[in-house]
């Protein structure tokens, strides 16, 4: 992965995933929570509904106490015509001050709606005493109501007032959505049960209530309504749901007990929070149904803002990949690709130099030390190359006596055995050895090295009649190509000295040559004596230099074999100072079994510049 897209994922890894998870851990934080705040709210909102209808219940238990405190209802039902005890139809002079006094109560209190007295006594024909008139309103007869169980509960109550939701009992309070209070009247001197009130007040003060409560602002949906212990809905203010059974609108099975619960759940097929509160001293609930849709909103606004404030910040990202971390990471990519152009030898390359910034600064100062190394460089291939040429010059004088030495004793040989025309044609064979030797230049072509090996090759033919052969197979195009002189005649005559020394058979001598993969291979093979293992390893000439003093100072038992690798180690060392270390002779040897030495040379023609090769390798 390139540094562009490492930077760019880090970038995505670093901020804008880590900024991801942080949201969304704090939106589902957020939307978890909204159930539990929500949940506190409704139970204080629902306590201060519950406080409100207490003290709506509380005022009218009040009025009615005043009106048996002052006997106005016992008056009412000890009249000599109950009938005409309608406090709205009377006149206000003819009744006396306690019921003036409480008639003004009455009038003055807005919530009721309607009353009247079921009469115990029966004095008179009326069972019923109406107290406030209310049309289109019959009111149940007496023997009805005492059969039923609702009397018997009044009875048990013994004064305490009994009041009574909308649509619990149709046939005494009838179909509107009031409450009703029915209590028992006593006759206060001798606490006798004189009779019942039935007091109806007028719904419109609850609907207030529910209505101006809202939970969290007008903005949520939420609805109020008060039920039965048996799930009936008693009144909606909305009037949509009265009398119905609130199990037919949610699926969650609710228990109806003291204190307050909420849940999340299904109503009337939107997913809502209900929230119960049970009324203290009464056996009603009131329930508050808010939609979650609603209480949510907020944070759903929230979420999709911040899901476009993460798609702006990639989009940023991207912008900021494209436009800048490009600039920076192409001129990064340019210098890398730079840098291997140096590391495969190309130390031409330069980085082009643009803008003002500091990977300019940058470029400039990779020029700049990349100038200063070509110069080092220049200086030390010409250091180089004049401390090659005198180790060539040094060599050259280790080869050039040897067999200067090794031909004149072969002469001298000849000399001796009264040999004239042999001594004849070897030294005119030497002088032209010499001629080559001597002449100014480390380089000849293949064509003159062939030519001085023959000359070096008859010489010890006249020396060594009928001991060896030899045979010289070069093609004809590869005589042209360059080679430092000096380099077959040491390798022929290692093979001539010691490979056919003491041998009881006709020796031969094969010097062969080709180019492969743009190389020249040339091989001397004969089929001398060989060579041992020990003798292999004084020519190990790319050993480290304290390996190479070990094998020479173990060879170094005498004369002998110190002059047998002297002339192969010499051209070994020729070759590797002017080509380089890839290149070389390799020896394969085994006792009785002859030898092989191949040379290995770049293919190259005289005169052609070769010495980089060197320096390469």
């Amino acid at each position: 992965m390139n540094l562009r897209y490492k930077l760019f994922t880090a970038f995505l890894g670093l901020i804008i995933i880590p900024l991801f998870i942080l949201g969304m851990i704090m939106f589902f934080v957020t939307y978890n929570s909204i159930e539990k705040k929500y949940s506190q709210q409704s139970e204080y909102s629902l306590k201060a509904i519950s406080y409100s209808i207490s003290n709506v219940f509380k005022d009218m238990n009040n009025v009615t106490d005043n009106g048996i405190a002052t006997s106005v209802f016992h008056m009412a039902l000890s009249a000599d015509d109950p009938s005409k005890q309608d406090l709205t139809d009377a006149e206000q002079l003819s009744l006396n001050a306690s019921q003036r006094n409480f008639r003004s109560l009455l009038y003055n209190h807005p919530s009721i709606s309607y009353a009247f007295l079921y009469n115990f006594n029966g004095k008179g024909s009326s069972e019923i005493v109406s107290v406030f008139t209310k049309e289109n309103f019959r009111t149940l007869p007496y023997d009805k109501f005492k059969g039923s169980a609702l009397y018997q509960e009044v009875m048990e109550l013994n004064g305490v007032p009994k009041w009574l939701a909308p649509h619990e009992y149709p046939e005494l309070t009838g179909t509107e959505a009031v409450f009703t209070q029915i209590r028992l009247i006593k006759e206060l001197s001798f606490f006798q049960n004189i009779g019942i009130l039935v007091v109806q007040i007028k719904n419109w003060e609850f609907e207030s209530i529910f209505r101006n409560l809202k939970i969290g602002g007008s903005n949520q949906k939420v609805s109020f309504m008060l039920v039965n212990d048996d799930g009936m809905i008693l009144l909606d203010p909305d009037r949509n749901l009265d009398g119905q059974s609130l199990s037919s609108f949610t699926t969650k099975n609710i228990t109806y007990k003291q204190g307050f619960q909420s849940f999340k759940t299904q109503f009337g097929g939107e997913k809502s929070i209900l929230s119960v509160y049970h009324l203290k001293d009464y056996p009603w609930s009131l329930v508050s149904v808010t939609s979650w849709g609603s209480l949510s909103r907020e944070v759903t606004v929230f979420a999709r803002w911040f899901v476009a404030v993460i798609f702006l910040c990639f989009l940023a990202a991207v912008i900021f990949n494209l436009f800048f971390m490009n600039r920076i990471t192409g001129g990064i990519a340019v210098i890398v690709r730079f840098m291997r152009r140096v590391e495969d030898g190309d130390l031409t390359t330069r980085v082009e130099e643009k803008g003002n910034d500091e990977m300019t600064l940058l470029a400039k100062g990779i020029n700049d030390l990349m100038n200063k190394i070509n110069v080092l460089f220049n200086r030390i291939q010409v250091e180089q190359r004049r401390k090659n040429q005198a180790e060539m010059r040094v060599l050259q004088a280790q080869i050039k006596p040897h067999f200067l030495f090794n031909t004149l004793e072969s002469i001298n040989v000849l000399a001796v055995q009264n040999e004239g025309s042999k001594v004849s044609e070897m030294v005119y064979r030497l002088a032209s050895i010499l001629r080559i030797s001597i002449q100014d230049r480390d380089e000849i072509t293949l064509h003159e090295e062939i030519t001085h090996l023959r000359n070096y090759l008859d010489i010890q033919k006249f020396r060594f009649e009928d001991v060896f052969d030899y045979e010289i197979d070069i093609p004809e195009e590869l005589m042209n190509c360059g080679i430092l002189k000096l380099t077959l005649q040491p390798l022929v005559e290692n093979s001539i000295q010691h490979g056919f020394e003491g041998i009881g058979y006709h020796g031969r001598v094969m010097v062969k040559g080709w180019e492969d993969q743009g190389n020249l291979i040339l091989r001397i093979q004969d089929n001398g004596i060989g060579m041992t293992s020990a003798q292999l390893s004084m020519f190990q000439y790319m050993i480290s230099d304290s390996a190479e003093q070990s094998a020479v100072s173990q060879a170094e038992q005498g004369m002998h074999q110190e002059r047998r690798g002297l002339g192969v180690r010499s051209v070994a060392d020729r070759i590797r100072i002017e080509y380089g270390s890839r290149y070389g002779i390799f020896i394969c040897a085994s006792p009785g079994e002859g030898t092989i030495i191949q040379c290995v040379i770049p293919k190259y023609e005289q005169g052609e510049d070769h010495y980089a090769k060197s320096i390469i390798g």
